[in-house]
């Protein structure tokens, strides 16, 4: 079996075993290319392990210790040669013999995005080794750990706690997170606070590990899970991704959850998510987008402009008439059903603004509403184009630029 090293042969800051040891003005050994990076990279003055200030900077080979290393090291080769036909995999000792030990001294130490990167690494591709990570506490460590790293980057403290906030998120997008046990506590504030500032101002791939892990509690969760977290403050950092102009992929994943959240929810949610300024980003995002996020876009245009808030917001938008009926017979079958929707709750569900109906001319919506008439389609469809024609078909005869075969065809609805 592989031995695991001694504590003394890791260095405290990246928590691997040390190829350079050098020593300290305090006594502390560490390896030669973690303490450097310590001083002239980070511009630290400290001793990482006991926070003292430090008079001087010289480097102390311990030639000692590299040599008590490098005897274990072929001790450990020849045992691991004769003993065992075929080792186990570093990860799989990790998690069974050390992992305790590791998650305690991730905590304690000042290097914590480095210890979780190699945390991430052992457990990358080993199913054993996250099933063990969970059962040892892993999440709950982790949401500590994203805590305290927030509350330091608000703080204005170290430079490097929102690093170590993304990097617990990469490791917990690792996890396969399927379970009820596991979504309780990912589903606590320790945990989606964090989560939700990542998808907000975090690196691109820190913004996709935790679009990852919300997208899997959207997916996986039977019961309502938004009454678990701050909607408010969830659907805020969804609409902040979303107008960044992110990558498709994270689009994709925050229109989904947009979507998953809005079909939970009625009334005040929605309402809220106007307030937060949903109609403006999601007809921003209508100007510009493909099939699948039009498709999207309108269905969550569908349903907020279901309330009064919703349909206030989406009148007073200057583009947002003109960016649904740009999608009408033009992206697909399901968008131009749901434009047509969307038309008819703005138009037809309560008294439309003048304004609504101004553009709705300009933009050529009612000449595609006349054109469906006369097109297969689906009923409800027709029947939503039919209504709005009857319902303010002699408004908009009344303008001199309405070309004069479309009024012809708006009589025949009266």
């Amino acid at each position: 079996m592989a031995m695991d090293p001694p504590p003394l042969f890791l260095c405290p800051i990246s928590m691997e075993l040390m190829e350079d040891p050098v020593t300290v003005a305090t006594g502390v050994t560490y390896d030669r290319r973690s303490i450097e990076r310590w001083f002239f990279k980070y511009g630290k003055t400290t001793c990482p392990a006991t926070m003292q200030r430090l008079s001087s900077f010289d480097l102390t080979p311990n030639h000692t210790l590299k040599r008590v290393i490098s005897s274990w090291l072929d001790r450990a080769s020849s045992s691991s040669t004769a003993d065992a036909p075929a080792p186990a995999p570093a990860s799989h000792v990790m998690a069974r013999d050390r992992l305790p030990s590791v998650l305690a001294g991730i905590e304690e130490t000042p290097f914590k995005a480095t210890a979780l990167k190699n945390l991430k690494s052992c457990m990358a591709g080993d199913e054993a080794a996250r099933d063990d990570f969970v059962a040892c506490g892993g999440i709950q460590v982790l949401g500590r750990i994203m805590t305290q790293a927030l509350a330091e980057s608000c703080a204005g403290g170290d430079f490097s706690a929102f690093q170590t906030c993304e990097e617990a998120a990469a490791v917990l997008a690792t996890l396969p997170l399927s379970d009820d046990a596991s979504m309780e506590l990912l589903l606590k504030p320790e945990c989606m606070r964090p989560v939700s500032v990542l998808v907000q101002r975090g690196s691109a791939e820190a913004r996709l590990h935790a679009m990852s892990m919300i997208s899997k509690i959207s997916r996986a969760s039977v019961g309502d899970w938004t009454l678990e977290v701050d909607v408010d403050d969830m659907v805020r950092a969804l609409l902040e991704l979303l107008s960044d102009g992110a990558s498709a992929k994270l689009t994709s994943r925050a229109l989904d959850v947009l979507l998953d959240v809005t079909a939970r929810s009625r009334g005040a949610r929605r309402a809220k998510a106007v307030e937060l300024g949903a109609v403006h980003v999601l007809v921003e995002l209508l100007l510009e987008a493909d099939r699948h996020v039009a498709e999207r876009s309108l269905l969550l245009l569908k349903r907020i402009c279901k309330c009064p808030e919703g349909r206030l917001a989406f009148s007073e938008h200057a583009l947002a008439v003109a960016a649904v009926a740009r999608a009408v017979l033009r992206v697909s079958g399901l968008a131009t059903r749901l434009a047509v929707n969307v038309l008819w709750l703005v138009a037809c569900a309560a008294a439309p603004a003048e304004r609504v109906l101004d553009d709705m001319v300009v933009s050529g919506a009612v000449a595609k509403l006349l054109a469906l008439m006369q097109m297969e389609s689906s009923p409800s469809t027709k029947d939503k184009a039919a209504k709005m024609l009857r319902a303010h078909g002699a408004f908009w005869r009344q303008y001199p630029c309405f070309p004069t075969d479309l009024k012809d065809h708006l009589k025949f609805l009266n």
